[in-house]
């Protein structure tokens, strides 16, 4: 008879979700996970088979916690317009300003792994496909219909390379400018 597990699969997921998030996909090594987690190597392996099958499922969570807050937020049926929008790239730039410099696991993800690996890239699509459907979700009263899907790419591309940007220490200034372009383009859609 199999020994029940001895750790919580959630947490678990949330310590390797820090381990990847402090090292990216690639650098974060077996032992850096074991010790992140807190687990055996058996123990790992038993439950998540591999590396990258627990990063798969890492950012299946991160998706579901993370991605679901922006979409959450840009799909508000009492907040609709750019105001949503402007308050999500608002929060990317009050978080660098206050010394968060992890940027986007989903982001890092995209440039990275993402980039040689199919599955990952899957995963990674559908996150930011959801993105995007949430700010054609919340762009849907101010922009007309045949803009929105163009625009909401661009809304994506923009958060993508905002979040990748702001791993490094010095762009708060530089996501401040492009904060500081997205309202002086919302103004032309209202």
């Amino acid at each position: 008879m199999a020994r029940p597990r001895e750790f919580n699969t959630d947490t678990a997921l949330a310590q390797a979700m820090t381990v990847f998030w402090e090292h990216g996909y690639s650098d974060a090594t077996l032992p850096d996970l074991l010790e992140g987690m807190n687990l055996t190597r058996g123990s790992l392996y038993k439950a998540f088979t591999d590396k990258k099958t627990l990063f798969l499922k890492v950012l299946a969570r991160y998706d579901t916690h993370h991605v679901g807050k922006a979409v959450a937020l840009l799909s508000d049926p009492d907040e609709t317009g750019w105001a949503p929008v402007l308050s999500l790239f608002e929060t990317i730039a009050q978080a660098v300003e206050a010394g968060e410099h992890r940027g986007c696991l989903l982001c890092s993800a995209i440039a990275g792994p993402a980039t040689y690996d199919p599955e990952i890239r899957a995963v990674a699509e559908r996150s930011l496909d959801r993105l995007g459907q949430a700010f054609e979700t919340a762009l849907k009263t101010k922009v007309p219909a045949q803009m929105r899907p163009a625009l909401a790419q661009l809304l994506v591309t923009q958060y993508v390379g905002m979040r990748i940007l702001s791993q490094r220490q010095e762009t708060a200034a530089v996501i401040r400018q492009n904060l500081a372009a997205l309202k002086e383009m919302s103004h032309r859609f209202t």
